[in-house]
């Protein structure tokens, strides 16, 4: 059975990509086929094939489907800035209706383990009065949440959640990624989020070396989502 599931943080800058290129190592590891979708990026490189995002080009790589690159991530802005904004300056409707179509074709290739990433937070700003989380709503997809752990994550965290249920989705888990590991009373802090976040944890992955998909795979139970 085809499963997907939209990443969303509680902040940007706070280890949405090392997360989800490690989940879908995690489920390459268990037979299991992937895709993934990062819709729209800013802060893009200009390449010989175009403008190329490091985020997207990582879970490209985690894809077992063959993908092109603009089918997992079809708008694609050079300035790294918010989204809304590079959009605006390159006269691109950042509309969902825009990202939902080649959204639905990844997911259309019925990958067993199927990710689409957000950009940013929960409420990251798209054309008009849309945000980013109508996205996820216009595909009825669960979220998984990414919690930057460090001063002030619960708050964000919290917050985040509140607004995923809110606006009526399934959040299906969450992972603590520890951007801070100085963090003071860092195992309390992820006790706290254990206690108050209504889904299973999926992991908790350390600040590392290097911070590769099968490193992060190394800390993640993808049993809440795909089953034992």
């Amino acid at each position: 059975m085809a499963r997907a599931y939209f990443v969303t943080g509680t902040d940007t800058e706070i280890g949405k990509t090392t997360i989800a290129a490690g989940l879908l190592r995690a489920a390459r590891r268990q037979g299991l086929s992937t895709a993934a979708a990062k819709p729209v990026a800013s802060g893009c490189d200009q390449t010989p094939d175009g403008l190329r995002n490091s985020d997207a080009l990582a879970l490209l790589e985690e894809c077992s489907l063959p993908f092109r690159y603009e089918e997992v991530n079809p708008l694609a802005f050079a300035p790294a800035i918010a989204p809304h904004l590079a959009a605006r300056e390159a006269g691109v409707d950042l509309s969902v209706a825009a990202l939902a179509a080649p959204v639905r074709q990844v997911l259309a290739k019925g990958a067993d383990f199927t990710l689409v990433e957000g950009a940013g937070g929960w409420r990251v700003p798209l054309a008009g009065a849309e945000t980013l989380s109508d996205l996820p709503i216009a595909l009825g997809l669960p979220v998984v949440l990414v919690v930057g752990v460090r001063l002030g994550c619960i708050n964000h965290a919290l917050l985040t959640v509140e607004a995923i249920l809110r606006d009526g989705l399934v959040l299906a888990g969450w992972v603590a990624n520890v951007v801070d590991p100085a963090t003071s009373r860092l195992e309390e802090n992820l006790a706290t989020l254990a206690e108050r976040l209504p889904a299973p944890c999926l992991g908790r992955v350390p600040r590392l070396a290097e911070a590769t998909p099968e490193a992060v795979a190394d800390h993640l139970d993808l049993a809440a989502l795909v089953g034992e």
